[in-house]
């Protein structure tokens, strides 16, 4: 588990389902990030999240005074495979309060100083301004862009200093 001033953040378990539905059937989270998810491809996901190979992470965040779900963070394999992402999906009643900020760092940190990462990567559309400053806020740098599922992405870098 890990703490941030004013969150919990916590390994991802089965009773978090009802939860984490709610970030794949929320039109604005899922705005750039394929849509809404159906029930049968959530708990499909959910379930390859909960029995997932020892390197990658899946996380709950929640309010750490009052229980209430936040959101969700990961942190597994990058679509090409050669360095670990990290990914968040925070419902929209938390956002532009700083908690994605303080969340991602702690999970950047954790990657780069405990898990000794050389380098971690994030890709978001780069229609997604605020998700593209949240990054570039935590130190991430543009690496690149690509045409990925439809759109174009940027994906974004940090390294151990």
């Amino acid at each position: 588990m890990f703490e941030t001033e004013r969150s919990l953040i916590r390994s991802l378990q089965k009773s978090d389902y009802v939860d984490v539905k709610k970030i794949y059937e929320n039109k604005e989270v899922r705005k750039y990030l394929g849509g809404i998810r159906q029930d049968d491809a959530i708990e499909a996901g959910l379930d390859e999240m909960l029995n997932s190979s020892d390197n990658s992470f899946y996380w709950v965040v929640r309010e750490k005074h009052t229980d209430e779900f936040i959101g969700f963070i990961s942190l597994d394999p990058h679509h090409d495979g050669d360095y670990m992402e990290i990914s968040y999906q925070l419902l929209p009643n938390w956002w532009g309060a700083g908690y994605g900020t303080e969340v991602v760092q702690v999970i950047i940190t954790f990657a780069l100083h405990e898990l000794k990462l050389p380098k971690v990567v994030a890709e978001t559309q780069t229609a997604n301004t605020s998700s593209c400053k949240l990054l570039e806020k935590l130190g991430m740098e543009l690496e690149r862009k690509t045409s990925r599922f439809g759109a174009e992405q940027a994906i974004y870098c940090i390294r151990t200093s």
